[in-house]
């Protein structure tokens, strides 16, 4: 383990619009090769088609699509005696949050023929809906977890 000092959490400055660290956060995590004013673009763009398409308030969908691709459980491959089990362990809170976006952000880049905001919407809609891609990916995360928990045991 490591002997040097536990590294600080740093919060983003909220988003200028909608005052939320969560959708900092978020638009950091669209952001590629530090262009973070498209990853604005691309994020406010797809709220804003979530707002014409659902007439709800667009960060009440976002946080409610966060929440429903939040998983609980995860597997964590562990090293006992020469062979590898994988063992459910609980997801913490900031590590849910993250894989969340994760997936989200992947649903939508892995649609192709449209642009971003438009996928990023649908995106963030079926999730709020408990449907989508990202949705998937918690499911079948939380299915590995469950056929492995005869190995929970083995979590120290």
């Amino acid at each position: 383990m490591s002997r040097r000092k536990k590294a600080e959490k740093r919060i983003p400055a909220p988003d200028p619009i909608y005052q939320s660290t969560q959708l900092a956060k978020f638009i950091n995590n669209v952001m590629e090769r530090g262009k973070k004013s498209v990853a604005r673009k691309i994020v406010y763009g797809a709220l804003n088609i979530v707002k014409e398409k659902t007439k709800k308030e667009p960060l009440e969908i976002f946080e409610l699509a966060i929440r429903n691709a939040s998983p609980l459980l995860e597997i964590k491959p562990k090293r006992v005696g020469g062979a590898t089990y994988q063992v459910p362990r609980e997801v913490s809170g900031p590590r849910k949050t993250a894989l969340a976006t994760r997936w989200i952000i992947d649903a939508a880049r892995s649609q192709k023929g449209r642009p971003m905001r438009e996928k990023l919407a649908d995106e963030l809609m079926a999730a709020a809906k408990n449907e989508g891609s990202a949705i998937r990916k918690k499911e079948t995360t939380h299915k590995m977890a469950e056929a492995n928990r005869a190995f929970a045991h083995f979590s120290w």
